[in-house]
């Protein structure tokens, strides 16, 4: 009894100290930060929620008289302080808010943004005044970069179309090419995918990027995980592009496909005729696979194809062709990861696989798998290649011509030694061949191709992989 009485006075007393707040210039605010910054938001689309804490550390209640937007609602920014939202019908402001002594209280900001018709992103910003009963006045800044983007929902292409444009174009539910239409991507042109979004095509679809100005395909966030993490370097922002039985002639050139959850799919069809010809591309940082081909016929030339949570290739059956090319399973957020190349007969025939001056790589000691299925066709050669996998037996010698192997007993630690930058704690990745890669200088002269990834010529004695070697 007596504890119970001792601890309800206890409980009056902190009541009582509680409820003093004073009106001394001296006992301020303190915030988790004086800035928010939401990075580069879309015109017109909502941004994720930020939020900070307002903490009382002043030893005595402060009264906030007023918290306001001090531009109102002329710039797209949405505040809500403790639970109450400061919209029109408060005029944008919050009276007599309380923060006891000890105490917090939570802010949580949004953004959209009117359209800035400016081709560049144009900055925004705004301040919340919270104006004490002293009459001090603090303020945590916030501010954005806007940018005009084209939005597309559900695009329905039921005709042959093409997208051009300098400005970002945000595509939501998806894109759909029917089985009469053919989608081409001019040169230059980006779409941003929101997370349930992808390009299924049952037409033909073209990207016909040039080497200074790429086709990208990637998610539509453009603000950051964590201060030194973009979104962009997240895998599985979007899902892909899915290529279906009824499609043929599909290509691909100087496109860029990243951080997606699969990057490319192509179901099984006709394997004499083309389904996909992906050239001078990229295909990164996929939660899925990076390419999967079905029993089809697809060939691919210098071509990046790298950090998948599967394969980053995944070949079951058909006639497919690979040529100067870098294969490189880097993927950061699993260690489970797939291999860098997976060859199989297990369900389709492998007809004719053909790889050459081909750079296949990454962390694990083995990073290629051969799938054989007794009785079923599979045809296959690695010529002037290296290939991350013990050396192969000698009976598979006709298989396996001119191909250095890399396996850990090389002097190229892990892989990751051919690359200028191979960084898994900041998701940092350059795959440009460092000058110490024993990949410089070993393609095969009369089957290389003569230009690299960027368009860059190759000399007399070309380099495996996808780019040629650059003199840092």
């Amino acid at each position: 009894m007596l504890i119970a009485l001792t601890t309800l006075l206890m409980m009056v007393c902190s009541c009582s100290d509680d409820d003093s707040f004073t009106t001394s210039r001296s006992n301020l605010l303190v915030f988790s930060t004086d800035t928010v910054k939401l990075d580069t938001v879309f015109s017109n689309v909502p941004t994720p929620t930020k939020s900070f804490w307002v903490y009382n550390r002043s030893g005595d209640g402060i009264r906030c008289a007023n918290i306001r937007l001090e531009h109102g609602n002329q710039t797209g920014f949405r505040v809500n302080v403790d639970g109450t939202y400061l919209g029109p019908s408060n005029g944008y402001q919050s009276n007599q808010v309380e923060i006891r002594n000890k105490d917090s209280i939570r802010v949580f900001v949004e953004l959209t943004s009117t359209f800035t018709y400016s081709d560049d992103p144009k900055y925004l910003e705004d301040n919340l005044l919270f104006t004490l009963e002293s009459g001090v006045e603090q303020r945590v800044n916030l501010n954005a970069f806007s940018w005009d983007a084209t939005l597309v929902n559900h695009l329905h292409v039921s005709k042959d179309t093409v997208l051009a444009t300098t400005k970002p174009m945000v595509v939501y539910g998806g894109i759909v090419v029917d089985s009469a239409a053919t989608l081409t991507i001019d040169a230059g042109t980006t779409l941003y995918f929101h997370n349930n979004a992808g390009i299924d095509v049952y037409g033909k679809l073209i990207c016909n990027g040039k080497p200074d100005a790429n086709v990208v395909l990637r998610g539509d966030r453009i603000d950051r995980m964590f201060d030194y993490l973009p979104y962009d370097n997240v895998s599985g922002q979007w899902l892909g592009i899915r290529i279906f039985e009824s499609s043929y002639g599909n290509v691909l050139q100087y496109t860029d496909v990243h951080s997606t959850f699969n990057g490319i799919v192509v179901d099984s069809c006709d394997i004499n005729q083309s389904s996909l010809s992906l050239s001078s591309s990229t295909v990164h940082n996929c939660q899925g696979y990076g390419l999967y081909l079905e029993n089809c016929m697809a060939e691919i030339d210098n071509s990046q194809i790298t950090n998948t949570l599967y394969d980053c290739l995944m070949i079951h059956g058909g006639q497919v062709k690979v040529n100067n090319c870098t294969l490189a399973q880097f993927y950061p957020f699993d260690s489970n990861r797939g291999m860098a190349l997976m060859l199989s007969s297990k369900y389709f025939p492998v007809v004719n696989f053909l790889c050459q001056n081909s750079l296949i790589t990454g962390y694990a000691d083995d990073v290629l798998i051969c799938e054989r299925k007794d009785s079923v066709a599979f045809k296959f050669l690695f010529d002037h290649c290296i290939i991350r996998t013990p050396v192969i037996k000698t009976d598979d010698s006709l298989f396996f011509k001119n191909v250095i192997y890399e396996d850990i007993k090389d002097s190229v630690s892990y892989g990751h030694k051919h690359f200028v930058k191979v960084d898994i704690d900041k998701q940092q990745y350059d795959f440009h061949l460092d000058s110490v890669s024993a990949a410089i200088g070993k393609a095969d002269a009369s089957t290389s191709l003569p230009l690299d990834r960027e368009g860059m010529i190759r000399d007399d004695q070309p380099d495996i992989g996808c780019y040629e070697y650059r003199k840092q």
